[in-house]
């Protein structure tokens, strides 16, 4: 069914059926940045009353407009994220006029906006997908992530009118300090208590104002990697891949006349941010090109068909490295850590190495790396991966189940404080 079709594998098949031609597919559109929560660890909320970035939005008629466009550029899967989506009063026109065009959608939300009308609305006009961020397994965690009280409430509420109404539901969640401890209750009571898929990436960005603050509650390569041990299947999965690219050659990327993307950002994606500013992807502020001016095909074929065709200007310790699938680095994280797409970031480096080790991999030398035989920090990645892999592998007990669906009988958690709309 199409709803267990992940993005990465749907734009591989049709790529596949386009024998790898450049052509738009699938588009993330960030509707607003304004959110009712102030979530710690968020790369882009904004406040509800921000009136400066809510006047600089598209409006109702130019996101038609650009429905139609992306409709005759042969756009199919569109991702409609914030910010909060539901913070815009005008998101189901929006949402419906794509739908009557045809689009499949994928919708990303807090969920504590939700009520009985807009879970309704959403039964009659039913998207591919739902996703729901979760902040904790308890009232507490998860307030003290979005310092918003009642807003766990809310969205254990959201969750249950989507489910009444039988939508298609993911619940997901970012591991930060403040969550790390209950991130395996949250997976069991998705997976267990609702019958519904749940996943998690430890990788928090810097805020796109380039404020660091998100960093704060980031866990430490260490936390990240414990976290992960805890389960086998994950591990195995992870490790599988990763030693398929241990064994490959990496001699094709070495030229200096390598492309800096080699994503499908441009290829076969793309964003657009809430003022109709396109880009590589929705972490990528570098290099924008804005929809308002001459429209989407002139974005995608000429800017972001330019971006695409970007070349190394230099080789860094990435050039040669084969964890790239246990490392986030691309030209967008650099930009976000370091100002600079090409620099590698320390902290997804230190990450990989560590992965590689505590999974029992060996990675292989490319270039002077302190995380490689031989550099400064190696010693401390073998101390920190053996300690890892001889810790006694905790499962964290069931925890009280999630105050849960008692809630859809108290009208009090049904709405939210601030009057207002809602990210992930």
């Amino acid at each position: 069914m199409l709803q267990d079709l992940g993005y990465n594998d749907f734009t591989n098949t049709v790529d596949r059926f386009l024998g790898g031609a450049r052509a738009p597919m699938d588009v993330s559109i960030e509707v607003t940045r304004r959110c009712p929560l102030t979530c710690l660890h968020c790369y882009n909320n904004l406040p509800m009353g921000d009136m400066g970035a809510r006047n600089h939005e598209l409006s109702l008629d130019e996101h038609k407009q650009l429905l139609d466009e992306l409709s005759e550029a042969g756009v199919v899967w569109l991702l409609y994220t914030g910010g909060e989506i539901f913070a815009r009063k005008d998101f189901m026109d929006i949402y419906q006029y794509a739908k009557r065009k045809g689009f499949l959608i994928t919708l990303f939300t807090n969920g504590v906006m939700i009520d009985e009308k807009l879970a309704d609305e959403l039964a009659e006009w039913r998207p591919l997908g739902i996703e729901i961020t979760l902040y904790g397994n308890t009232a507490a965690t998860y307030e003290a992530l979005t310092g918003i009280p009642g807003s766990y409430n809310r969205c254990m509420r959201g969750i249950a009118l989507l489910l009444e109404r039988g939508l298609p539901l993911q619940l997901k969640t970012v591991p930060t300090k403040i969550n790390q401890h209950e991130v395996y209750a949250m997976k069991r009571f998705a997976e267990q208590d609702l019958g519904v898929k749940f996943k998690y990436d430890p990788m928090v960005n810097p805020r796109v104002d380039c404020s660091q603050s998100p960093l704060e509650v980031r866990l430490s390569p260490e936390e990240v990697v414990r976290l992960e041990l805890q389960d086998p299947d994950r591990v195995g999965a992870m490790r599988i891949t990763a030693k398929k690219e241990l064994e490959k050659s990496v001699s094709h990327i070495e030229s200096s006349d390598s492309n800096m993307y080699i994503c499908g950002g441009g290829h076969n994606s793309c964003a657009i941010d809430p003022y109709g500013n396109m880009s590589i992807c929705v972490i990528s502020h570098g290099q924008q090109y804005n929809w308002r001016t001459e429209g989407f095909r002139k974005g995608w074929d000429q800017f972001l068909g330019g971006q695409r065709e970007r070349k190394k200007t230099r080789i860094t310790k990435c050039t040669r490295c084969k964890l790239q699938s246990l490392c986030s680095m691309c030209p967008a994280n650099g930009e976000l850590e370091n100002g600079d797409p090409e620099k590698p970031v320390e902290f997804l480096c230190h990450v990989a190495h560590l992965r590689a080790h505590a999974f029992g991999l060996q990675p292989t030398e490319h270039g002077e790396c302190e995380f490689c035989a031989g550099g400064v920090r190696h010693g401390e990645i073998l101390v920190s991966a053996e300690q890892l892999r001889n810790m006694p592998i905790e499962i964290p007990e069931w925890a009280p189940p999630f105050e849960t669906f008692n809630i859809l009988n108290n009208q009090s958690g049904s709405t939210c404080g601030s009057g207002c709309g809602k990210h992930v």
